[in-house]
């Protein structure tokens, strides 16, 4: 008798039931199948093995991209995308000082496309705000001479914050007061 197929996804917990067949050969080959499949998955290896000189290039390279596009060439934002860099590294490796570095470069790119070219769209401006209090609250729990340089940046990317307007600067003031 074939047996019919469930109409739920299957889930990590099926995956999982069927990787425990597979020797340690059959699983490097999957693993490197999933390497060659898609280069996200290339980043997450490289970034979780510690492979390669700069780990968090990709990820500024994603962030710069969704935050900061050439409008010359009509690109758009996303905040979605720049997020989910921040998401991948995060999952990947998830250390504190990386993250932090991600953070305050998205609130880099991010206060800096803004003040270059104007933005007025709300949710971009609020991800900016929430990615700020977001690094502030990471930066303040590395060690001082990291401590000292996120925070110095942030303080710059509050700066260009009075300038966009929308309340972005008086916003990111409030946070700054809470964390300091």
């Amino acid at each position: 008798m074939i047996k019919r197929p469930s109409k739920s996804q299957p889930t990590w917990i099926d995956v999982k039931a069927k990787l425990t067949s597979f020797d340690r050969t059959g699983l490097l080959g999957l693993v490197q199948d999933l390497y060659a499949a898609h280069k996200d998955n290339q980043t997450f290896l490289h970034t979780r093995l510690g492979l390669g000189e700069d780990l968090l290039k990709p990820y500024q390279q994603t962030i710069e991209r969704w935050l900061s596009p050439d409008v010359f060439r009509n690109q758009n934002t996303s905040v979605a995308k720049a997020k989910q860099a921040l998401a991948n590294y995060k999952k990947a490796v998830g250390e504190p000082a990386g993250l932090a570095e991600l953070m305050v470069f998205y609130c880099e790119r991010a206060a800096g496309f803004c003040s270059e070219f104007g933005n007025d769209d709300e949710s971009y401006l609020s991800a900016l705000v929430r990615t700020f209090e977001q690094a502030l609250a990471i930066a303040i729990t590395l060690p001082d001479n990291s401590r000292e340089d996120s925070l110095a940046r942030l303080d710059r990317v509050r700066n260009i914050g009075h300038k966009l307007g929308y309340g972005v600067g008086d916003s990111m003031d409030d946070i700054l007061a809470e964390y300091t």
